[in-house]
This record gives C-alpha cells, sequence and structure tokens, in this order.
C-alpha cells in the first residue's frame, strides 16, 4: 500500500516519456510505453486490492499523506491518497478499462499523424483520473476533476484542423467549468463548514448536523452542480453527444472508465453529506430518472452510431444517479463498474465497424455486416445483450439492482426507470439490426473487412467482462451481494425491506420481460415489418420531427444563451472596449505623438542652429542674473 502513489503517477511518466523524447521514437516504440505505464497503474492497483481484502472489514480505510501540499494560515492541504474498497473499485475500473483501450488505440490511431499526440494526451488523461478517484481530499479531487475536463478538451478537439471537433471541444469545455463552479463554491462552504477540506474529517464531523440541515443540504446541491456538468445530466449533458467528434477510443475512454463516472463517484463519496439531506437526495433521483428516460427517447431516432451509444451512456448515467439518489449508492457504482465494461466494448466496437466501413458512421448505409464481420458482431451483441439487462450478462445485475433499490423508495421513479429500460433494449437492438442484419445497404465502393487482432483481441477480453462482471453482485449467493459488502466499510448498507426471495425474482424476471419486449419491438420493426419506422414517422410526424431533432435544446440553448452571450460581447467589444477602453489607450498614444510632433520641429540637426539655441540660453541666463 505504500506504492499506491505509483497509480497516478505511471502515466504521468508515460506523458513524460513520450511528450519530451517521443519525437525521436518510432511508432512501435510510443504504444507500448504509453500501454505498460496504464498496465503499471492496474498492477499495483490490483495488488493493492488483495492486500486491503485480506484485511477485516473495520481497517480497510486507510489514508496514506506524503507530503504537505498547501500551508497558508488555518488552511493546509497535504498530498495524500484514501485507499478504501471504492476507491480501488474505482482505480481498478479506470486503469483497467484504460488497458485495454490503449492497447486497441495502438491499431486503430496507427495512421494517424498525431499519433505521438493522442497517446500523450490519454495518458495525461488517465493520470488526472487516477488522481481524482485516488485523493484523499477535496483539493486534489478537484486537480483531478479539472485535468480530465481539460484533457477531454484536447481529446474531443483531436482533429483540431476541422470545424466540428474544434467546436465540440471547446464546448465540452465550457459547459463542463459552468458544472465547476458548483464544485468550487461547495468546496468553499466545506471549508467554512468544518475548516478542512480531508475527506475523513468532513465526513467525520458531518455527523454533528442534523437531517434536513440548510448548510448540508446547499453544500450538496452545489456539489450536485458539478456532478451534472461531468456526467452530462440535465440541463448539463449538451456536450457529450458532440464528444462523438473526437477519435473513437476517446468516446470510448470518456464514455466507459472516466470523466462521465466522475460524478457519480464523487456522489458516492460524499455519501456521508448527501444522507444528511433528503432534499438533495430527491432532486439527484429525479434529475437521474428524468435524465435517463429523456436520453433513452433520442436514442431512438439516432442513426449515427456513436451518438445512438452517446444517448445511451446519458441515459445509463441517469440510472446511476437515480440510484444515489435513493441511497443506493453501492448500486450505482455497480452498475457504473459494469457499465465500463460494456460501453467501452460497444464504443470499440463501433469503432471496428467504422474501420471496416471506410469510416462511415450513419446505420442507414450498413446492413448485413454479420459475416463480414464475425468477431465485431458477436462481441457488439453480447455488449447490447449486457446493457438491455438479459440474464446473464453483467447489465442485468447492475440494472436489476437498481429497479430493485427504486421499487422500495418510489413507485413512481420505477415506472420511469423501467421505461427507460424499454427504450434501452430497442434502441440498442435496432442499431444491432440496422448494422449487423437485414439487406445489405452498403456504398459499393465500401469492402468491410474486419479488423486486425490487436483491435478485436480487446473486443474479446471486454466482451468476457461483459458476461461475467455482473456475477460478483448476483444477489441470491449465500452471504448475500458480496459487492455492497466490500463497500460496507465506506458505503454503510442501506436499510432495504426485502419481503420474501419470491418477490425479488420475480422483479428479477419483470426487469429482464421488460428488455426483451424492446428486443421484439425493435426486432418486428427492422426485421420483420421494414416498412413500418416510415409509417409510423409519416403518422407521428409531429413527434417524429421532435425527436429526431433531439428536442431542438441545442437550438434553445443557441437562443437563450450563446446567441445573446455572442452578441452581447461584440456589442461590448465594439462600444466599449474598441471606443472607449481601447479610445483611451490610444487617445492618449495620440496626444503624445502630437506633442512629440511639435518638438520633433526644433531638432532640424543643423549645428549652427543648436549653437544659436545655446547662445540664446546663455544670454537669456546673463540678463535674468542681471535684472
Amino acid at each position: 500500500m505504500d506504492y499506491i502513489w505509483l497509480v497516478p503517477l505511471f502515466p504521468l511518466i508515460g506523458v513524460v516519456i513520450n511528450g519530451l523524447l517521443g519525437i525521436k521514437f518510432p511508432k512501435k516504440v510510443i504504444g507500448p510505453i504509453a500501454c505498460l505505464a496504464i498496465f503499471g497503474s492496474f498492477t499495483i492497483a490490483l495488488v493493492t486490492f488483495f492486500q486491503v481484502l485480506s484485511l477485516p472489514p473495520e481497517s480497510r480505510i486507510i489514508e496514506k499523506v506524503y507530503f504537505p501540499w498547501i500551508i497558508a494560515g488555518d488552511f493546509a492541504c497535504n498530498i495524500g491518497f484514501l485507499i478504501d474498497p471504492l476507491s480501488l473499485v474505482m482505480m481498478l475500473t479506470v486503469s483497467g478499462v484504460s488497458f485495454i483501450i490503449h492497447v486497441y488505440s495502438v491499431g486503430y490511431m496507427h495512421d494517424d499523424p498525431g499519433y505521438r499526440r493522442y497517446f500523450v494526451y490519454l495518458n495525461l488523461f488517465v493520470f488526472f483520473m487516477l488522481t481524482l478517484v485516488s485523493a484523499n481530499s477535496f483539493l486534489l479531487m478537484f486537480v483531478g476533476w479539472e485535468g480530465v475536463g481539460l484533457c477531454s478538451y484536447l481529446l474531443i478537439g483531436f482533429w483540431y484542423e476541422r470545424k466540428a471537433p474544434a467546436d465540440a471541444g471547446k464546448k465540452a469545455f465550457i459547459v463542463n467549468r459552468i458544472g465547476d463552479y458548483g464544485f468550487l463554491l461547495a468546496m468553499f462552504l466545506v471549508f467554512v463548514t468544518f475548516g478542512t477540506l480531508n475527506f475523513l474529517p468532513v465526513f467525520q464531523g458531518a455527523s454533528r448536523f442534523e437531517p434536513g440541515s440548510l448548510t448540508i443540504t446547499v453544500m450538496t446541491l452545489l456539489l450536485f452542480v458539478g456532478a451534472c456538468g461531468k456526467s452530462a445530466q440535465i440541463p448539463l449533458y449538451i456536450w457529450l453527444p458532440d464528444a462523438m467528434e473526437g477519435p473513437t477510443p476517446v468516446s470510448a475512454l470518456i464514455h466507459a472508465a472516466t470523466m462521465v463516472t466522475a460524478g457519480v463517484y464523487m456522489v458516492a463519496r460524499c455519501s456521508p453529506l448527501f444522507n444528511l439531506a433528503p432534499l438533495s437526495l430527491e432532486v439527484v433521483a429525479v434529475i437521474g430518472a428524468l435524465t435517463g428516460f429523456y436520453a433513452a427517447t433520442i436514442g431512438l431516432l439516432q442513426n449515427d452510431i456513436k451518438r445512438v451509444l452517446a444517448y445511451s451512456t446519458i441515459s445509463q448515467l441517469g440510472y446511476m444517479f437515480l440510484a444515489c439518489g435513493v441511497g443506493a449508492y453501492t448500486a450505482g457504482i455497480f452498475h457504473l463498474m459494469t457499465h465500463a465494461f460494456f460501453k467501452a466494448l460497444l464504443f470499440l466496437g463501433a469503432g471496428s465497424v467504422m474501420h471496416a466501413m471506410s469510416g462511415e458512421l450513419n446505420m442507414q448505409k450498413m446492413g448485413s455486416l454479420k459475416d463480414k464481420l464475425p468477431k465485431t458482431h458477436l462481441t457488439f451483441l453480447i455488449g447490447t445483450l449486457a446493457i438491455a439487462g438479459i440474464f446473464p450478462f453483467a447489465g442485468f445485475f447492475s440494472k436489476d439492482e437498481i429497479l430493485w433499490e427504486v421499487l422500495q423508495k418510489s413507485p413512481l421513479l420505477w415506472v420511469i426507470g423501467a421505461t427507460g429500460a424499454l427504450l434501452t433494449a430497442f434502441y440498442m437492438f435496432r442499431a444491432v439490426f440496422l448494422t449487423f442484419y437485414g439487406e445489405s445497404r452498403i456504398d459499393p465502393h465500401v469492402h468491410p473487412h474486419e479488423s486486425p487482432p490487436v483491435m478485436t483481441t480487446p473486443l474479446i477480453i471486454l466482451a468476457v467482462l461483459s458476461v461475467i462482471g455482473g456475477w460478483v453482485g448476483l444477489p441470491l449467493l449465500e452471504g448475500g451481494n458480496r459487492f455492497k459488502e466490500f463497500l460496507s466499510p465506506v458505503i454503510p448498507a442501506e436499510e432495504v425491506l426485502h419481503p420474501n426471495p419470491g418477490f425479488e425474482i420475480t422483479m428479477m424476471l419483470v426487469s429482464m420481460g421488460i428488455a426483451i419486449i424492446g428486443i421484439l419491438i425493435a426486432y418486428n420493426l427492422y426485421l420483420k415489418n421494414k416498412n413500418l419506422p416510415d409509417q409510423l414517422a409519416t403518422r407521428f410526424k409531429g413527434l417524429y420531427t421532435l425527436i429526431y431533432n433531439k428536442y431542438y435544446i441545442d437550438e434553445l440553448y443557441n437562443a437563450l444563451f450563446v446567441n445573446p452571450i455572442k452578441e452581447g460581447s461584440d456589442l461590448l467589444w465594439l462600444s466599449f472596449d474598441d471606443k472607449v477602453i481601447d479610445g483611451m489607450v490610444n487617445g492618449a498614444g495620440s496626444m503624445v505623438r502630437s506633442f512629440s510632433g511639435s518638438l520633433r520641429k526644433i531638432q532640424t540637426g543643423y549645428l549652427q542652429n543648436y549653437a544659436l539655441f545655446i547662445l540664446l540660453g546663455v544670454v537669456a541666463i546673463i540678463f535674468y542674473l542681471l535684472r
């Protein structure tokens, strides 16, 4: 455990080596260096995990402080890391999935001229994310929090020569800054209230507050504002679909293992505070449920395969916040972990399809790829079964756990969540059927081919994890949910009533039945009765247009916020900055220039003129003295 500092350090070493020396390295060296850096982090995290697992539960929260960082008056903050079950789950998930994505990137980005820059950014991204999840204080977490925001800007706008990626990177950066204001204000309030920003003293000090405390409520709502920005919840979700402009492995990294999970992790980490703020938990649950349903409806009609997955990510993040909002933090983190497996698989599978289709993203121009891309098809199908919640795939256990916990707190939220699950199964299998089944709609000039082993091997590994990753959370295992037991030192087990095993099994079957209905609807519309979608679109043209255009939210935001700010900025620039500020500076310069121009006339350069002025000066002085 003394070497836990190496977990975030290894990726930073990869950044330094490839960033400073990599210009002399060939591609076959740069990729392995970046991959080994992440694998080193995963190895240290895995060894630490088994060390912590060997300890009794009450001894599994360990803080390692290495050196003082900032000391100013009453404020003191150290560089240190918090080793506990929650941070270890996150470290393993982030480093493990990131390593697989790095390996995949070696093949996917092989011909890109920015190959070295790409891996420098990717390593830097993982460094900041590992700093975020292992930090022992709000301030060190905020360093990682801002760092992943910076790296998302760099990676989403990686192909900055094109307008769309450059704009998408700026959009992600600006929208995240809005959320970060909430996080900053929350940190200020935490310090004013508790006198420290270290997690353990803050959470211990929170016990002196009564549930419903105004201070804690404001604090947690501000924290949730930050979480909404990073984890793309209503109303700050708009940056995530546009993040698809970056390279596909970047999409997998952002959506599966890093950045978007930061908000969920932060809420779970701050559960001692949120448990004292019932109003905040209600807000988290409602926003999560609405986001999950809302994003799922948009995913129904998207034809860009990556955007379908983007709205799927927003929806699944909504499920995680829904779980946290009803106090089921463990279920939310469990779904975060399983989601990392199957969402990384789906994005990398989409990248394999793009590789085969010469960069094509429109599913309407695909079809019948099952036989041409057998490995990609099988692994993508496994990921789809997992996200749809079909037994025995990973998503079934985590999503079922969330719905089960929500049902016992709010039947209305359960209905919203269950409806979102049905829509998820529908639009994900719609993507499968349009891409891999039916008649071929491929351009004759495109010749699909399976990806090389360096890309398909990561798909196979993630497919295996998407199958077995949820088994640690089997609700009917003897001894109970092992994942929940492991996290119990950090997140105490919630008080949940279990009426009887029969009812629990029934709800599991209902949960899977809902997903199967969604799959059957997709099969009926896109394989059996292929004319039916067009007929429905014509019949419900208004609703179809509204959903297809994503409820015109981007246009609304442009009209309400973006354009007024731009026009106001232009007005201030032309009227105030240009005329007043620049006018004062330019006026001062003009006055000096005019005055100096007058003085310049007496500087003729003729020696006799200067002698005359000297003589006149001497005469004037003598005349003055005589007077």
